[in-house]
């Protein structure tokens, strides 16, 4: 289960409590305080507070304008000109803070964005929970042809079958030893848990905090919502956008148009976009770029 008791315990008590406050508060984020959205088969994302609002992020920019200085832009407008010249700062002024429930592999990708601040469920001091990561079968795919970092085409059939089988039969069994090499039973001592759970999988579920600001969360969302990210992975990021939208719609908004749903292109990539536009044929042969760089072109521009 995604939540244990205890932790559902803690969840209501603090989501009955209220507090009277001055600082900035937003209504859709305060709808998502403390709620444990599910992720995966047994992972969530909930968030434990934040700080400021799209407020905050034309405020910390019409203070760098200097004394004297009219703005006549609004709030909106402001922050989409931001995001468009990737001024970076007023977006930081944001911050955020979730407690996530992972897999060890995701975990391993996502600490890769060394921007944020991490506390980790620690396996020296605790028993981690007989929880592993599963796909569905829709999601086991052999390896890409294409793209030596990603999948390609869904196993099927008894191969499919197979596979799904080691995975569930491995974990339950390195789980099982875990848990004999920890146990005091029988006379035994018991294995330290900090060399124990050297033998637990990739797959077995961890739990931390997880604290970013606004900037750097964008640019964590811009890699793993990307549509070539990771599946697992990307799940946590889709899930994520959704409680980043109701906490900073202007933000996210212009972060859709001129981030997600926006592309980068090199020198060479413009100069054949304006030679087709003026009607000339520009192949993979007269185009300057390699095979890559040409299949990437070509899926932009059609």
């Amino acid at each position: 289960m995604p939540l244990s008791p205890d932790q559902q315990a803690e969840i209501d008590a603090l989501r009955g409590q209220t507090q009277p406050t001055l600082r900035a508060t937003v209504p859709g984020m305060e709808a998502h305080l403390y709620k444990a959205y599910p992720v995966l088969d047994h992972g969530f994302v909930r968030v434990v507070d934040y700080m400021g609002d799209d407020a905050a992020i034309c405020q910390a920019a019409r203070v760098s304008y200097g004394r004297g200085t009219k703005s006549v832009q609004n709030d909106e407008g402001l922050i989409r000109y931001l995001m468009r010249h990737w001024h970076s700062t007023p977006f930081e002024m944001c911050e955020l803070k979730l407690h996530v429930k992972l897999p060890v592999f995701v975990a391993r990708q996502w600490i890769r964005h060394r921007t944020a601040n991490v506390n980790e469920y620690s396996a020296r001091y605790s028993i981690l929970d007989r929880e592993f990561y599963i796909p569905a079968p829709e999601h086991l795919a052999a390896q890409s042809v294409v793209n030596n970092q990603g999948r390609g085409e869904a196993l099927t059939g008894e191969e499919a079958a197979r596979v799904l089988e080691y995975l569930k039969a491995d974990s339950s069994r390195a789980y099982d030893h875990y848990a004999e090499m920890i146990s005091q039973e029988d006379g035994q001592q018991g294995l330290a848990r900090e060399l124990a759970r050297m033998n637990l999988p990739a797959n077995v579920y961890t739990q931390w905090y997880w604290k970013v600001d606004l900037h750097n969360l964008l640019h964590f969302l811009r890699l793993r919502a990307d549509a070539h990210a990771q599946y697992e992975i990307r799940v946590y990021a889709e899930e994520i956008c959704k409680l980043v939208a109701d906490w900073v719609p202007f933000a996210y908004k212009a972060f859709e148009d001129y981030r997600l749903g926006a592309v980068t292109m090199s020198a060479q990539m413009v100069d054949c976009l304006r030679r087709m536009i003026a009607g000339e044929e520009v192949t993979e042969e007269n185009c300057g770029m390699s095979k890559r760089e040409w299949r990437e072109f070509m899926g932009v521009v059609g």
